[in-house]
């Protein structure tokens, strides 16, 4: 059993380990357009980021919630699949839309998808991807993580000449 809480704790006994923060939450859907829409209408969320991963075969849309304390963001990504044999097209046809995944943010995924391994996580891509708004990511199997698709993320480090409109 579970007793004690860290609610009330200064921010410093809250965030030990690597995990950082909740970079996003992931929700797969049939119609990003729609699905933006209410999110809009409903929680006034704007979309922060566009993009289409011909990769992992997935229109998406960021839409940023609040800023955290160590410089990153947190997000809802709303995916939509470009294709039915992509991951997300596939989990949509038997799960019907819904949250897909949890990403985590990190410092650095290399070593903490290598540390998670090392604790008989299994971790899907033997090298770190390239995610959205280019960050590097890697996912970890449901089956090990209490059945939720766990996406570690370290974010791009920002340039002086990116700007963070809709691409």
């Amino acid at each position: 059993m579970i007793a004690r809480t860290l609610r009330n704790q200064p921010p410093e006994r809250c965030t030990r380990g690597m995990l950082t923060r909740i970079d996003h939450i992931g929700i797969a859907c049939f119609d990003l357009d729609k699905t933006v829409e209410f999110y809009r209408a409903t929680y006034g969320f704007e979309v922060f980021h566009t993009e289409v991963n011909e990769e992992q075969g997935v229109r998406e849309a960021m839409l940023k919630i609040n800023e955290t304390s160590d410089g990153g963001a947190s997000y809802l990504q709303l995916l939509e699949p470009t294709r039915e044999d992509s991951a997300v097209g596939k989990w949509l046809a038997k799960n019907g839309e819904g949250v897909h995944h949890i990403a985590f943010g990190t410092a650095d995924v290399d070593a903490d998808a290598q540390a998670i391994g090392e604790k008989g996580v299994r971790v899907l891509y033997e090298e770190p991807r390239i995610g959205s708004m280019g960050s590097r990511i890697t996912f970890l199997h449901p089956k090990d993580c209490h059945g939720v698709l766990t996406e570690l993320v370290t974010s791009a480090q920002p340039s002086a000449d990116s700007s963070s409109a809709e691409h």
